[in-house]
């Protein structure tokens, strides 16, 4: 069960990490249209908060699946192979 939560992390991480450079370009182009114009280091300390939120949200979703999941299993009284 551990390795499962890891690699979920991993996974939350990766996914996340895909898109930072994007949203790191998207806060600096799209900002300034609602008169915020963010230098390149706040973008990318913005883009680093979200970064994190979004991990975090990942991580805790995919964990609330696998419970339910475990608990769904254990009702059935086995596991699906």
């Amino acid at each position: 069960m551990r390795r499962a939560r890891r690699l979920d992390l991993v996974e939350a991480v990766a996914g996340t990490a895909v898109g930072f450079g994007l949203s790191w370009a998207l806060t600096v182009w799209a900002l300034p249209w609602w008169g915020l114009a963010p230098s390149a280091a706040d973008a990318l300390g913005i883009t680093a908060l979200f970064t994190a939120a979004s991990v975090a949200r990942g991580y805790a979703v995919r964990r609330v699946f696998r419970r339910l999941e475990g608990l769904a299993l254990r009702r059935r009284g086995g596991c699906d192979a």
